[in-house]
């Protein structure tokens, strides 16, 4: 089916009609592993989309025994941390197909820690995150915590008690990254301003739509897709700071449709077939107007950032609820895609520290909350779902660069020893890591760009 909304070339995101799956769909297959004993249970091979719909079922199970969980891509394992020396604990997570893991700390105490960081320690230029790999509370600090700030930010660390989180110090700077995946523009009183369009959806009225940054949902209300061109969309919901950063963004012709993909350059497509929440070591792939196709993992879950505002000097613009990864980002990226080699959506750009040079800690807002919260569905209804189907069994039969660039991964393909693209976008395509290459209407991250106050975290503005 023909999708034809916006040019191919500035199509940052089109997605199919298909909505997230359910834990009982993604788990129907290891289900006979609750007929074995736990001796005779051997651990499931994965793929990384369906790990965190067996850590939720497990979790359920085990109550205040569930210390968190991850994916070990190189065994492509979900490894569950488990409290106690319950034997019935460790054969439940046995007979589910998953590692056990003993632990001291449960996800409830870690979560308790969290809670006490916000009410105590909510400084500009801190965040703090859920690790399953260590157990513990990891907490990050950018160069402007120093002095006063920092000393409370340490001694409520120690506070929380031996081995119940952990504290470092990072180079660059928390904030915003307002643009992202294929390019959407705006204006304001101060200026022109860049993010990206995220996920194409269907509103809750049956209205085509889209996601993206709620900093950019905040920043303007009307969006083009083209640098001083028309509006064609409209801001109808948008949630910064706070609980997430995410915006809903109506098209204001009801007729819009739109395609189930993510344009990854080279005139190449991701197929995006579902919504998934992400699982710490899960390998993700980010799409970014700036800096074009990077990959990287999941490093942290409900996640807290604690922004400088923009606004106020002596203020903090706090957003609970991101995905923490290692993915690198800059200016210009927010509202961009984070998703899977396999389509599935996962996260919207947010901010962090750092960029693609030097590298840095990149947050991003769960979509499946993002849809839970604004009501939308992904995708473009039924006539979209035809399209995504046949990339949900191979997405990587119509598009090489489908196939996982991460080279961290030893069970991952390589996709370097048929599509260099695949690994570095810019090999073969300047527009992945300079937009403004092949695609006129986008800023880049050059000497063009500069950071400004549009009223909701740094911005990039356009000439």
């Amino acid at each position: 089916m023909s999708h034809k909304r916006i040019p191919k070339r500035k199509a940052a995101i089109a997605v199919g009609g298909v909505a997230a799956l359910g834990a009982a769909a993604l788990l129907l297959p290891h289900a006979n592993a609750s007929q074995t004993d736990a001796k005779d249970a051997t651990p499931k091979t994965l793929k990384s989309a369906d790990a965190s719909s067996l850590a939720s079922l497990i979790a359920s199970q085990l109550g205040d025994a569930f210390g968190g969980a991850y994916w070990d891509g190189a065994k492509q394992q979900v490894i569950v941390n488990v409290v106690g020396n319950n034997s019935n604990v460790v054969n439940t997570v046995e007979k589910a197909g998953a590692v056990p893991r003993s632990v001291n700390n449960s996800l409830s105490t870690l979560k308790t820690a969290a809670k006490t960081l916000k009410s105590d320690a909510t400084i500009p230029g801190t965040a703090w995150s859920i690790d399953p790999k260590t157990n513990q509370v990891q907490v990050t600090a950018d160069s402007t915590v120093t002095g006063a700030k920092w000393a409370k930010l340490t001694s409520t660390v120690d506070s929380l008690g031996s081995g119940v989180a952990t504290v470092k110090k990072s180079a660059g700077t928390f904030k915003t990254f307002v643009s992202g995946g294929d390019a959407i523009f705006a204006q304001t009183d101060a200026g022109g301003v860049r993010c990206s369009l995220g996920f194409n959806v269907t509103a809750s009225d049956g209205a085509p739509a889209f996601l993206t940054a709620g900093h950019c949902g905040v920043a303007a209300k009307q969006w083009s897709d083209s640098q001083n061109g028309q509006p064609i969309a409209t801001v109808d919901q948008a949630t910064f700071p706070g609980a997430g950063d995410f915006s809903l963004v109506k098209y204001d012709d009801p007729a819009t449709q739109t395609a189930s993909e993510v344009n990854v350059g080279n005139g190449k497509t991701v197929q995006i077939t579902q919504a998934a929440d992400a699982t710490v070591g899960q390998q993700v792939l980010r799409m970014g107007s700036t800096t074009g196709l990077h990959d990287g993992s999941v490093t942290g879950l409900d996640a807290t950032v604690n922004f400088q505002s923009e606004t106020d000097p002596n203020g903090v613009d706090t957003v609970t609820g991101l995905i923490q990864t290692d993915v690198c980002a800059e200016a210009g990226d927010s509202g961009g895609s984070l998703f899977t080699q396999d389509g599935s959506a996962i996260g919207l750009t947010s901010g962090g520290s750092g960029d693609c040079t030097v590298g840095g800690e990149t947050f991003f807002q769960p979509v499946t909350a993002a849809l839970q919260a604004t009501g939308a569905t992904l995708g473009a209804g039924a006539a979209g779902a035809g399209d995504a189907s046949a990339a949900a069994t191979d997405p990587a039969a119509t598009d090489p660069a489908a196939t996982d660039p991460a080279a961290t991964d030893p069970a991952a393909t390589d996709p370097a020893a048929t599509d260099p693209a695949a690994t570095d976008p810019a090999a073969t395509d300047p527009a992945a890591s300079d937009p403004a290459a092949g695609d006129e209407s986008g800023t880049g991250s050059g000497e063009n760009s500069t950071g400004m106050d549009a009223g909701s975290g740094l911005v990039t503005s356009t000439p």
